[in-house]
């Protein structure tokens, strides 16, 4: 049986029961809300055959960083084995399968050709858009959006997270007028868009202002941190508007009773904890024992072999614990994942280990090493995947590397980021008037 949704885009396998639940459940995962899972079971209960909802149940695993959630991906490939599937999700299926074989620019590529065809394709459009954030692909996180807007009328069902995707690439890219601009106008459609809330996170976060970051994150804290998948996320944004203002005190108090209260094993969340604890160890702050619990938390991911951006969290926190043994056990197994011919292996040997190595160089005091490492880094470091805020961790931690050592011929002015931080920016301004002149 074949049904169009609310897009025009051809599913098969649906009763209309099944494909409302469907159309619940993909707002729930484009708006960033927690729940699509419940939908999506009661769409299948209805409809075993709807290909597309098996599709969005993978595609909700395929996003993490986590290789043991990317994994479950493969049953429920393998349960769509003989289900007639149309041109489209036939594509869909092939994507599910080029992302288990780490083939992620095989993966775009095919969502790219799905978007030429059907450029209302919802679900390729966020996927690709989720996929280009995870690989690095800024410009993409833009354009892409911007190549499919003229197609989507404003009263279509999901503009507001077009727009809302578009806000996010619009504030990699600089352009962070019309990307404040866009997160309104979606959430003008969708108050509860928490993904629109998170790109009006960013856009306070590369002006420079964390005053008014502040006041929207509390203004809005009900719209972004209850029942949604980001709100971990949230509360990080708004612990670096808080140290940016001096308050070092709240940034404190969100670690301990938002950020780590209920010790998340969840990558995600680990990455956060860890790059917000790491900037108040860059600051001076006594941590306490709370890089203990961190190191512990990661250990289970030393040999991941999948996400470079993971590893080098992990090797903060080992070096944050002075966990030397857990750090000697990550840079060994990247010594060997840079040899696979992957794309992991590929992040590995251009940044995954000389980015790890960098780290335990400061952590062991060796600012000389750090800042020949980590200086490598940020002409590439956009390949790690993330945004200018989270890469960020690395390039203080090359500032601070810098102003330790205090030589005339490692002038911060040279060290300017494109893209960098309010945090970046005031971090080279400090170095740069501490450092004497040559």
């Amino acid at each position: 049986m074949t049904q169009l949704d609310s897009r025009g885009c051809r599913v098969s396998g649906a009763t209309p029961a099944a494909l409302a639940a469907y159309e619940h459940a993909l707002s729930d995962f484009l708006s960033w809300r927690s729940g699509a899972a419940e939908p999506l079971d009661l769409a299948l209960a209805e409809a075993p055959g709807f290909v597309m909802a098996r599709v969005l149940q993978a595609y909700m695993r395929l996003g993490s960083r986590d290789p043991r959630r990317v994994r479950e991906a493969g049953p429920l490939l393998a349960a769509t084995t003989g289900l007639p599937a149309n041109e489209y999700e036939q594509r869909h299926l092939a994507v599910i399968a080029r992302v288990l074989a780490d083939d992620y620019r095989g993966a775009v590529g095919l969502l790219g050709e799905a978007l030429a065809a059907q450029p209302r394709d919802l679900l390729a459009l966020a996927v690709a858009h989720g996929f280009d954030y995870l690989t690095g692909e800024i410009a993409h996180l833009r354009d892409r959006i911007e190549s499919v807007l003229p197609a989507w009328p404003t009263d279509l069902p999901g503009y507001h997270s077009v727009r809302a995707m578009h806000a996010f690439g619009l504030a990699e890219c600089g352009d962070y007028e019309h990307a404040e601009e866009a997160a309104c106008a979606a959430l003008g459609l969708n108050e509860n868009d928490a993904r629109a809330h998170h790109a009006m996170a960013h856009v306070f976060e590369m002006t420079d202002r964390p005053d008014a970051g502040v006041h929207w994150l509390n203004a809005h804290a009900q719209r972004w941190s209850v029942e949604t998948v980001v709100a971990t996320h949230g509360w990080w944004h708004l612990a670096l508007f808080h140290l940016a203002c001096g308050e070092v005190k709240s940034a404190m108090a969100l670690y301990d009773g938002r950020i780590r209260a209920g010790g998340s094993l969840d990558v995600a969340d680990l990455i956060d904890a860890t790059a917000l604890l790491w900037r108040l160890h860059l600051r001076g702050v006594d941590t306490g024992t709370r890089w203990n619990e961190l190191s512990a938390a990661w250990e289970p991911h030393i040999e991941d072999g999948f996400c470079s951006f993971s590893d080098l969290h992990a090797m903060l926190a080992f070096v944050g614990a002075r966990d030397w043994t857990r750090a000697q056990r990550l840079e060994h197994a990247l010594v060997l994942g840079q040899l696979k011919p992957t794309r992991y292996g590929e992040t590995t040997r251009q940044l995954g280990l000389p980015g790890c190595s960098g780290l335990v160089a400061f952590g062991r005091g060796n600012h000389p090493m750090a800042i020949a490492l980590l200086g490598s880094l940020p002409t590439q470091v956009h390949r790690l995947g993330g945004s200018h805020a989270q890469r960020d961790v690395l390039h203080l931690t090359l500032l601070q590397a810098i102003e330790r050592i205090r030589r005339p011929a490692h002038r911060p002015s040279t060290l300017r980021f494109p893209g960098a931080t309010h945090e970046t920016r005031r971090a080279a301004s400090r170095n740069e008037a501490a450092t004497p002149a040559p």
